[in-house]
């Protein structure tokens, strides 16, 4: 175990083993709410890949951390790991993510798989006895720094995956197609960045670093910062963590979840999971995902672990959280934390189960709810039918990830959106991803649809957190970009037809269908219980 010594340089934390080394007075604001709750995490006994930490000090001149990091830094980290950073026979492969310190889902970047290159891909071979992997984390690794750091659109390697696939699910590919594809995207990046994609893993690890602290200034960042009263002065952190990798095989995996049910409150594990994934695959909305049966039946003893897990966050956090993890070869790894974000009818029964729980007190639940109208308890739902009517059959169906029922004209990019918000009309925005791109179309839509995405991608986070109904991973959705019209199984729309999202039921309509407001009775009585309680203890305080 290293200990803290005077050398060790400022604004740089190291997070391992149940504990964290060179702290140098570690806060929230300094070291970024991401890296902080990892290093509760590691205090509670979680299993946290190891990690090191550049302050948000850093954000506006990164250059400045290149020399601690690369001095001391990565050298504390490798001791830690007990592997060693362009190493050829026991590589240590890393993470790079962003992480201010307050939440900000999906608006910077991450980047995987860093450190590998020709002469470390042998030893990661070496570790793993898995050539499957090496090639696929490879592979990963070009196109998503040609896309950070390069600044190359993501589509010139999108192409070149569905030309490998053919059809087939990426996930399989065996290595021998996925180390051509490794050498089709090394050829790919020359070609449009000009040079070869870099083969000294420092430069690749400063390069990762600079990117994500220079997203804290990307055009959705600031619109996100802008929409949410969030000081631009705080900045960034940035963490670099020892790879697990979800995509080593047949029992591994990458998965995202909250600790309960983010749009209803119920006190459910509320999970997407793929198997022989990384986390970008369930985050970055252009994959769908599966639920947590899913995992119990591929994982088991994984599942048992995250059952554990989730309660020690509640304990330690006193609100439901939204987590990421691994699982590598059957073994769970949290990778992140944070307080979840939940519909107003959610944050109402989350606080007082929490409550009733003893997990927090009637100050802190007032509290989470003081802001609450009754009239958000409750939920819009498709109107019944009578005897006269006949019932209206969904067109299509998709994924739920955030709850309600709106009706809209059809919108296929962010201009659309607002310029028709602007003149007064409903929209409901419908895309192939669901990416955090959207973020400013978001604010000006109703809904979001899309064809691919799972409930707990950054997009479906931010619609929930926008209180927009959102439906993702819709099979039978497909978009003429070109033609400007969308197609739901047999029917063919155009844009500015008008559509209807049940993010109740998981089912898309067209046209107007009527929605009603049902009252949660029970749940509007809970609460006006806990408001006359904080009330009759007020003024017992205070002898009014």
């Amino acid at each position: 175990r290293m200990k803290s010594s005077s050398h060790w340089p400022k604004h740089i934390y190291l997070i391992a083993s149940g504990e964290a080394t060179h702290q140098h007075k570690a806060t929230r604001e300094s070291m970024g709410s991401k890296a902080y709750n990892l290093l509760r995490m590691a205090e509670i006994g979680l299993i946290v890949p190891p990690a090191l930490v550049i302050g948000t000090h850093f954000t506006r001149t990164p250059d400045e951390c290149m020399l601690p990091l690369f001095a001391v830094g990565l050298a504390a980290l490798q001791d830690v790991s007990g592997l060693v950073f362009g190493d050829a026979r026991n590589p240590l492969i890393v993470s790079v993510r962003s992480g201010a310190p307050v939440s900000m889902p999906g608006m910077m970047e991450t980047l995987l798989n860093i450190g590998l290159c020709d002469s470390t891909a042998p030893g990661l071979l070496r570790q793993t006895g898995n050539p499957r992997l090496v090639w696929d984390a490879y592979r990963r690794l070009i196109a998503s720094y040609a896309e950070v750091v390069a600044g190359l659109p993501g589509s010139l390697f999108e192409a070149e995956i569905n030309r490998t696939t053919g059809g087939r699910d990426e996930r399989e590919l065996d290595f021998s197609e996925l180390r051509e594809l490794t050498a089709r995207f090394k050829s790919i990046y020359q070609q449009n960045a000009g040079s070869a994609f870099p083969q000294d893993v420092n430069e690749q690890l400063s390069g990762a670093v600079r990117a994500v602290f220079a997203s804290w200034n990307s055009d959705k960042a600031q619109a996100y910062r802008d929409i949410n009263g969030i000081d631009a002065a705080m900045g960034t952190a940035v963490t670099i963590q020892a790879m697990a990798f979800g995509n080593s095989g047949g029992h591994s995996g990458a998965g995202v979840g909250f600790t309960r049910d983010p749009t209803t409150g119920d006190r459910k594990l509320w999970v997407d999971f793929l198997a022989n994934a990384q986390g970008e695959d369930v985050v970055s909305g252009r994959r769908n995902a599966h639920g947590h049966q899913a995992m119990a039946d591929l994982v088991p003893g994984a599942w048992r672990s995250l059952q554990e897990a989730v309660q020690a966050l509640e304990r330690a956090f006193g609100d439901m959280q939204d987590f990421e993890f691994t699982v590598q070869e059957g073994v769970l790894h949290m990778l992140q934390t944070r307080t979840g974000k939940r519909t107003p009818l959610a944050a109402a029964r989350i606080a007082m189960d929490l409550l009733e729980e003893g997990l927090i007190d009637a100050a802190t639940a007032h509290e989470r709810t003081a802001g609450l109208q009754e009239s958000d308890m409750g939920r819009v739902q498709i109107a019944p039918v009578d005897d006269k009517q006949t019932p209206v059959s969904p067109c299509a169906r998709a994924a739920t990830a955030c709850p309600g029922v709106v009706s809209g004209e059809i919108a296929l990019d962010g201009e659309r959106a607002a310029a028709r918000a602007a003149q007064g009309v409903q929209v409901v925005l419908v895309r192939q991803d669901a990416e955090t791109s959207d973020i400013v179309a978001l604010e000006s839509a109703v809904g979001l649809l899309t064809q691919r995405g799972a409930r707990t991608s950054h997009a479906a986070v931010v619609a929930r957190q926008l209180g927009r109904v959102c439906l993702v991973g819709c099979d039978n959705l497909h978009i003429e970009s070109e033609a400007r019209t969308i197609r739901l199984g047999d029917l063919v729309l155009q844009e500015g037809d008008t559509i209807t999202l049940d993010g109740n039921e998981g089912a898309v309509y067209d046209g107007v269908v009527a929605a009603v407001m049902v009252p949660d009775a029970a749940l509007v009585s809970r609460l006006r219980a806990l408001r006359a309680s904080h009330a009759a203890g007020h003024q017992r305080r205070h002898g009014a």
